[in-house]
């Protein structure tokens, strides 16, 4: 053997050697990408997480609230409240039997209602109005 013949095996070119490691730094190169992708995937989804749990959080909190307002709404419409407060409050009484006028559900006909007030002498069905007494409005 000749002196070439030696060099030419012992000497490794580059692009042999770019040739011979191209598929392991491809190989490398996936398994990097889908490692990042999943601990990517995996990030998201416990932040998803922690969302949802402070949204539920939030729902039970808004309605631990709505049932205290509803709490709070029928206390305050309550009829014996009102009365109090309409008689403390405002100074309101309880009208005298003879100013309670009553009207039934029945809507008269269009046409036939008037401006004035009926009088007591009227005879009109479901309409029933009590003397005021002497006192106007």
């Amino acid at each position: 053997m000749s002196k070439a013949s030696s060099s030419q095996r012992g000497s490794v070119s580059l692009t042999g050697v770019l040739l011979h490691l191209l598929p392991a730094v491809l190989l490398f190169s996936l398994f990097a990408a889908v490692g990042m992708l999943h601990v990517t995937s995996r990030v998201m989804v416990v932040d998803m997480g922690y969302r949802l749990s402070r949204a539920e959080a939030e729902s039970r909190s808004l309605t631990r609230d709505n049932d205290r307002l509803k709490l709070e709404l029928a206390t305050l419409k309550a009829p014996g409240r009102l009365e109090r407060v309409a008689r403390e409050q405002l100074g309101m009484t309880m009208p005298a039997g003879s100013a309670v006028v009553s009207l039934s559900s029945e809507k008269p006909a269009r046409g036939s209602a008037s401006a004035s007030a009926p009088s007591p002498s009227q005879d009109k069905p479901g309409v029933r109005v009590a003397g005021r007494g002497g006192s106007g409005r």
